[in-house]
């Protein structure tokens, strides 16, 4: 970029100098709720502080061990890789190559989705309920395009920071308050004393954002607490948002994979899942949206319309779902083969979790989550706020972990270790936890 470009790029500049200099510069109008949001999301705000402090320690940089995102590292399974390089040599010859695919997804992955994961449960889902995106974190903030901005939303506390960002920018927040939370919002408290599953509200919300197993404290819900939100959906005329992108991690067969085994939510709730925690695909980018026909919305005029052809129009406009090799991929995840490699990844993971936990445990911390999803969520010692003990880890122990003010106020005074990582780089950091307690 050329000094002339860069002083262009610079708004503010331009407003101070276009009237003297450059009579004929229009600025156009920005989205301003985007003032709103705090000075950074939490996990750009995480890489500043590590690659600032790698600058300056270079031998702390060496020993650095990433605790904190909840990235992947174990290679995409086998059965994944070899569908998709079969699906780049039929893109290879003209009698089998494809271009501009369905936008709700391929028949071919959508009927897999459907079968496997609802129908095989006895849930009815059908095919085109099924719309194959390129992640859930992307379709949570979407289905805001077709939700009225008069919704009452309601969120956990601490939650997922991408629930809480996308409907500031979509204009359906006051301003922030000093403690990080927004006007506009409600906030469902999730506390050690409620096992961190918040309870409905007894006033009323329009949208309830639920995430199961939770990030990032790794809590459940029993089949109990999910029925009484879907009994307060029904009551309220409330939609529940649910994000089920860790629903493989369950090991406990007690507790529900999906919102729709629960009777009634089918009428009441979308789910989000995603292949980026169980099959590896981060960086691949493939999730999907179930939609159900049933499920309504009001207008302003006060009719009842259902939310279903509106998402449909919505994607056939804005989105030409994921690379046919992508979601070739993700469908031989489904395969025999691929369950099996499947599990093991999550076996891995899992296993990382219980080394995680039980070190924390031995170095007097108080630990929970990493049972049924692989994050543990941390108490920090000595009264240390979150961020004091993320600074304290990265400079004393060269671990990268997640501070809990950045998920919400009620994540103050927690912390959140990720259990995705090699066995050897979560038992050298169950190692360097027993630290804390003689330090």
């Amino acid at each position: 970029m050329t000094r002339f470009q860069r002083k262009f790029a610079n708004a503010e500049w331009i407003r101070q100098h276009a009237s003297v200099r450059y009579p004929e510069i229009n600025v156009a109008y920005l989205n301003e709720n985007y003032l709103k949001l705090q000075a950074g999301y939490l996990f750009p705000e995480v890489a500043r502080r590590v690659r600032e402090f790698c600058e300056a320690h270079p031998e702390g940089a060496r020993r650095l061990i990433r605790c904190g995102i909840g990235d992947v590292t174990e290679p995409l399974p086998p059965a994944a890789i070899e569908a998709m390089k079969r699906a780049v040599d039929e893109l290879g010859h003209r009698e089998s190559f494809r271009g501009y695919g369905p936008e709700q997804g391929y028949e071919f992955l959508r009927s897999t989705i459907a079968q496997r994961d609802y129908r095989d449960r006895n849930i009815q889902i059908a095919d085109d309920e099924i719309f194959v995106s390129d992640g859930s974190k992307n379709d949570c903030g979407y289905v805001l395009d077709i939700l009225g901005g008069q919704n009452k939303v309601a969120v956990p506390d601490p939650v997922y920071p991408v629930y809480v960002d996308t409907n500031v920018m979509a204009g359906h927040t006051g301003p922030s308050r000093k403690d990080g939370s927004y006007e506009g919002i409600y906030y469902l408290p999730c506390t050690a004393e409620n096992n961190f599953v918040p309870e409905p509200p007894k006033e009323h919300v329009d949208l309830v954002y639920l995430c199961f197993p939770n990030n990032p404290t790794g809590a459940v819900a029993s089949r109990a607490q999910l029925a009484r939100w879907v009994d307060y959906a029904h009551e309220h005329d409330a939609l529940l948002l649910f994000d089920a992108a860790y629903e493989a991690y369950i090991s406990d067969p007690e507790i529900p994979h999906s919102i729709f085994e629960i009777p009634g939510a089918l009428e009441c709730a979308i789910e989000l899942r995603s292949f980026s925690k169980n099959g590896g695909f981060t960086g691949v980018r493939c999730g999907f949206t179930v939609m159900p026909k049933s499920v309504l919305a009001r207008s302003a005029d006060g009719r009842r319309l259902p939310l279903h052809p509106l998402w449909q129009r919505r994607w056939s406009t804005k989105s030409n779902s994921v690379a046919y090799l992508v979601q070739r991929g993700a469908e031989a995840l489904y395969s025999a083969e691929g369950r099996k490699q499947v599990r093991a990844l999550i076996d891995h993971y899992m296993g990382n979790a219980k080394v995680l936990r039980d070190a924390a445990a031995d170095a007097g911390l108080e630990a929970f989550g990493g049972v049924n999803a692989p994050y543990i969520w941390v108490k920090t010692p000595d009264g240390l706020t979150s961020w004091q003990l993320f600074d304290r880890m990265l400079r004393e122990l060269n671990v990268v972990i997640t501070p809990g003010a950045g998920f919400g106020a009620q994540g103050e005074g927690y912390f959140r270790i990720s259990a995705f990582n090699s066995r050897e780089n979560a038992e050298e950091v169950a190692r360097r936890l027993k630290s804390l307690r003689s330090s």
